[in-house]
């Protein structure tokens, strides 16, 4: 069977979830079918094939460069029995590729435009077009795939014309023998966090869905004994960004240890702070699922995250962490919750071994990946 998979991010350019699930699907379904990935980049080589925005368009809207990109990636899958995209932005190539080739188009939604309104700060009247991209693909797609049955719902909600029969939910992974504890220190000792002292970590872009305003106004008034520490970059937009900053300046005044990482910082890197983490927090205010849970769980740290989106789906309230409603009071729940795993470690330690224990049981990539395989002969069988 021979494959297109379609994305932006494919390393070593990756910058949030849905990259890091294309990077470990690809990696388990080359075990299974014939594989090219398509992605944004220069040159090509080893199954991958990047393509770059046309130069004419190099000022341009972003969303009229990513449609450039979908052109020369449809022109691409010559040869191909089957096409899978992510995201908005290769969507429209899986869509071009479906009626140019005669292929059937597999589609992932790892998140909606319409439920995304924030993406109109970033992209202007883009997001007429990134809306418009998803949903011409969505509705003429051979089969969807929702990452959580959460959003499943979603997409029925925003696309009632989809025939429910043609989405499935195959949720998200985590390569556990990749993400698992490393109680070095050397990272930790590079940074400057101490190490005698416990820390709040989060790790996330910089944007409206990621919900960090929340996350700094909560964290005023957590113990001040506890270090808090920012993985935090990527802004979606220089005022979400000068928002950031100045929200960030307020808190280090009112308390000390206080460390922000804007740079991306390599995997193992990463490991290690989630695996020394007191407890780990997800704010967001939208999240289909929330893969950098996964991460943390399988490092073995408690979690503590908002109840939205496919969360609760990965999170178990009570047992791998807490959970908090984003409807009523958020930021003072956050605290309190944060407060609640902060002062009794022995809890945490549980709740981060059940953690660890429920991400190798129940999310393994190698069973995403046969899911997966199975949906493309299930499609092709239909064609």
């Amino acid at each position: 069977m021979r494959v297109g998979l379609l994305t932006r991010e494919y390393p070593p350019d990756v910058y949030g979830g849905a990259g890091v699930h294309v990077e470990f699907l690809a990696h388990e379904l080359r075990a299974l079918v014939d594989l090219d990935v398509h992605c944004w980049g220069e040159g090509a080589g080893g199954g991958v094939v990047r393509h770059r925005p046309w130069s004419t368009l190099d000022a341009a809207n972003d969303a009229l460069r990513t449609f450039s990109v979908d052109l020369s990636i449809a022109a691409g899958l010559e040869g191909r029995e089957l096409v899978h995209s992510h995201t908005w932005y290769a969507n429209l190539a899986g869509h071009f590729g479906k009626l140019l080739h005669g292929i059937p188009h597999v589609m992932t939604a790892h998140s909606l435009e319409p439920l995304r309104p924030w993406k109109a700060e970033q992209l202007g009247g883009g997001y007429a077009l990134s809306s418009w991209a998803e949903r011409t693909a969505i509705e003429s797609a051979d089969a969807v795939i929702a990452v959580s049955g959460a959003m499943r719902d979603d997409i029925l909600g925003c696309y009632p014309a989809l025939d429910p029969a043609k989405l499935h939910v195959v949720h998200n992974g985590i390569d556990t023998s990749l993400y698992q504890p490393d109680h070095g220190t050397a990272v930790l000792d590079r940074l400057g966090v101490d190490t005698a002292r416990p820390y709040v970590l989060f790790v996330g872009r910089i944007t409206r869905q990621k919900g960090v305003p929340h996350l700094l106004r909560a964290v005023r008034d957590i113990d001040p004994a506890v270090q808090v520490v920012l993985c935090a970059g990527a802004p979606d937009t220089p005022e979400i960004d000068q928002e950031f900053r100045d929200l960030f300046a307020e808190l280090s005044r009112a308390r000390e240890g206080l460390f922000w990482i804007p740079q991306m910082l390599p995997r193992p890197d990463v490991i290690q702070l989630l695996t020394h983490a007191a407890v780990f927090v997800c704010p967001s205010v939208y999240e289909p699922l929330g893969i950098v849970n996964l991460e943390a769980m399988a490092c073995g740290t408690a979690v503590v995250a908002s109840r939205v989106g496919g969360i609760p789906e990965v999170v178990e309230d009570g047992v791998t962490g807490l959970l908090v409603s984003t409807e009523d009071d958020f930021e003072a729940q956050l605290t309190r919750a944060l407060d609640a795993v902060l002062a009794d470690p022995g809890a945490a330690a549980r709740m981060g071994q059940a953690g660890r224990e429920r991400a190798v049981r129940e999310f393994g990539w190698d069973a995403v990946a046969r899911r997966t395989a199975q949906l493309y002969e299930e499609v092709l069988k239909q064609g």
